[in-house]
């Protein structure tokens, strides 16, 4: 779910102090490029893995050949999780495929370059796209930004230009995409089953917002279009104020276009999202700019934004109980289970629920270390 760029931003600079040696896994990826470019040697530097990010392995590399004359281009290898996992079943396949068929449209995705299907090359399966330019404001709100409200303001409005886009692509040319006529009923069917996937015990809040949103469900929309799945501030780079890559296409489906805009809604005001300071767009213009632009009326947004903390509440559980299960060590998804009330409260007062019960067995037993 996390671009690569993550990692110039948190370490302050460029990835060239950090040549390693040369592994086997470097060596067969070396063969490969090769193969791929139809060159005799590619030779790689600067490999690293990233280390943000909660579902999917991800490395950022240069590789150097002859061309004619030298030749260097940054790549990104993201690679199948062991499932377990946090979102599953992962489907890598379909990430591919959609990079490439999102590059002739104004959707600004990283270029898809390579997909290697026999997981030889690094035990799994994989696939190599370009390093998009640009700088991803996740983790914190640097002074360039909060010094200069007329930029926030503009890469505000560029978000929602970009979901538009995302939502005008033509369906037609996704048929790796399975369509259904109730998108809404899957995605909600889809989240109950990973809940109960790793469910250890009672959870009242998410089961009393589970039934509400079944109670409370309103009939399906007509129109189906490309849904990111994941439009969050954080999922986006930029050039200055200019947009340039969107990223973490693991949760895209064909679904209602309001699933996307209640998910922004829902995380426009995240910590250390740049959209959360004064200048940019507020979620009430972040919704009047997309309906000015698509001409989409904004129905049942309160439900939507209680169906998409339902998701992320289950996206924290399921960090938290793998983490409790054993299935990983990395910490960060274990304390992901104090982030379920973040989002399960609010949903449950979207739908007229003031007074939630207790989240139940949402934290690992395991001892978690300090971060």
């Amino acid at each position: 779910m996390w671009s690569s760029r993550r990692q110039v931003q948190q370490t302050g600079g460029g990835l060239a102090a950090s040549v390693t040696a040369v592994t086997d896994a470097q060596a067969r990826l070396a063969t490969w490029f090769a193969a791929r470019l139809g060159v005799d040697r590619v030779t790689i530097d600067d490999f690293a893995d990233v280390p943000m990010g909660h579902s999917a392995e991800t490395i950022k590399l240069a590789i150097r050949w002859d061309g004619p004359g030298p030749q260097r281009r940054e790549v990104v290898v993201r690679v199948r999780p062991e499932p377990p996992g946090l979102l599953e079943p992962y489907d890598l396949r379909m990430q591919f495929d959609l990079l490439r068929a999102l590059a002739p449209t104004p959707v600004r995705s990283p270029t898809a370059l390579w997909y290697e299907v026999t997981g030889t090359v690094l035990g799994r399966e994989c696939f190599a796209m370009e390093c998009a330019e640009g700088t991803v404001y996740e983790r914190a709100i640097p002074a360039e930004l909060s010094d200069d409200p007329a930029r926030v303001r503009r890469m505000s409005e560029a978000l929602v230009d970009e979901l538009v886009a995302i939502h005008d692509v033509d369906v037609a040319t996704l048929p790796f995409l399975a369509a259904t006529s109730d998108p809404v009923a899957r995605e909600l069917a889809h989240w109950e089953r990973e809940m109960c996937r790793v469910q250890r015990g009672p959870l009242p809040a998410l089961e009393l917002l589970l039934a509400e949103l079944e109670r409370r469900r309103p009939t399906p929309s007509d129109e189906i279009t490309l849904v990111h799945g994941d439009a969050k501030p954080g999922n986006y780079a930029f050039v200055g104020d200019r947009l340039s890559a969107t990223f973490d296409w693991e949760m895209a489906a064909l679904g209602d276009p309001m699933t996307d805009l209640a998910y922004a809604q829902v995380t426009w005001k995240l910590r250390n999202m740049f959209t959360t300071l004064p200048s940019s767009l507020t979620t009430d213009e972040l919704v009047d700019r997309y309906v000015g632009l698509t001409g989409r009326a904004a129905r049942d947004l309160e439900w939507h934004r209680a169906l998409q903390g339902f998701k992320l509440g289950v996206i924290m559980l399921l960090g938290s109980m793998l983490f409790d299960a054993g299935h990983t060590d990395d910490a960060r998804l274990g304390y992901m289970g104090h982030g379920v009330d973040m989002f399960t409260t609010p949903a449950l007062a979207e739908l007229g629920v003031d007074d939630p019960p207790e989240q139940g067995a949402v934290l690992p037993t395991r001892p978690l270390p300090e971060l």
